[in-house]
């Protein structure tokens, strides 16, 4: 599997970057290199699962930096040409390969994928800038829309694991034309994160400015949403998950995966993965 920075590094940075930089750009700039963590290098487990998968390239208008930006994705296709297509958004760290096995297990539970970097990862324009929240949702908004112009007619599903599990739930809050959310080693928000540390006593969720504030924006959500969380997660708690998963509107599942860890509950739990599918979203997806 491969290696991710722990939660109480990089929030131990950010809480020592609140305290000596106050609310400078200084402290966004930091806490955006320490909650994305882009790598320079490809997980190299993940480059070969990715082999054969289809590369895309998404151009859009970016209106956050007013420059055109340029997305690379991966794109596997299910051998069913009708099966509905999925929207993958990886967390930290590492690029779209790095997450290529578990795109393949998705793919195998009926659903065609598209895999995308955000910018400042891998072969995303802006490889020399680092992430933002605002641009990577700005980013999942572009995939998405080349999914509705790509297969207008396949039904249309997102789905976030980590960091991205928060940017899945801004985009499925803001678009009308989703048929689910799926979300793995989810939390409420960044701050919230930052509480369930040690040292998360200390007064410093003011000072954060990438938040990711999934539970303000998952009621907002109107089609079926299924969260899943590792019992055994170290990086992020499950009681976080489940507190995401208690303010989303019915209809919606919480499956929990026994001895699941936040990297390999999707392996240990896709019998629980098919059969909440299956009762969420129906026999075809």
């Amino acid at each position: 599997m491969p290696r991710v920075t722990s939660p109480r590094r990089w929030l131990a940075a950010i809480a020592l970057a609140a305290l000596t930089l106050g609310g400078c750009a200084t402290l966004d700039h930091e806490q955006r290199r320490l909650i994305f963590q882009p790598a320079k290098e490809t997980w190299w487990a993940g480059a070969q699962a990715a082999e054969g998968m289809t590369p895309v390239w998404i151009g859009f208008e970016s209106r956050e930096d007013g420059e055109p930006a340029r997305l690379h994705a991966l794109w596997l296709a299910n051998d069913n040409p009708g099966a509905p297509v999925l929207l993958y958004l990886h967390g930290a760290r590492w690029d779209v390969t790095g997450s290529a096995p578990r795109v393949r297990r998705m793919a195998a539970q009926g659903f065609s994928v598209l895999a995308i970097d955000y910018r400042g990862f891998g072969k995303s324009s802006g490889s020399d800038e680092l992430p933002s929240e605002a641009k990577a949702y700005e980013d999942a908004r572009a995939a998405w829309d080349w999914i509705a112009r790509e297969h207008p007619q396949q039904r249309r599903y997102i789905f976030g694991h980590s960091l991205g599990s928060a940017i899945a739930v801004e985009l499925a809050s803001q678009v009308n034309d989703a048929s689910g959310l799926i979300v793995e080693g989810s939390f409420t928000s960044i701050p919230d994160v930052f509480t369930t540390q040690p040292w998360g006593w200390l007064p410093l969720t003011g000072l954060i400015t990438q938040r990711f504030d999934a539970a303000s924006r998952i009621g907002k959500v109107r089609v079926p949403v299924l969260v899943v969380h590792g019992s055994d997660d170290s990086l992020i708690p499950a009681r976080l998950g489940r507190a995401l998963y208690e303010q989303a509107q019915p209809p919606k599942r919480f499956v929990l995966v026994e001895g699941g860890s936040h990297h390999n509950a999707n392996a240990l739990g896709q019998a629980q993965y098919a059969q909440a599918l299956h009762e969420l979203f129906g026999p075809a997806l």
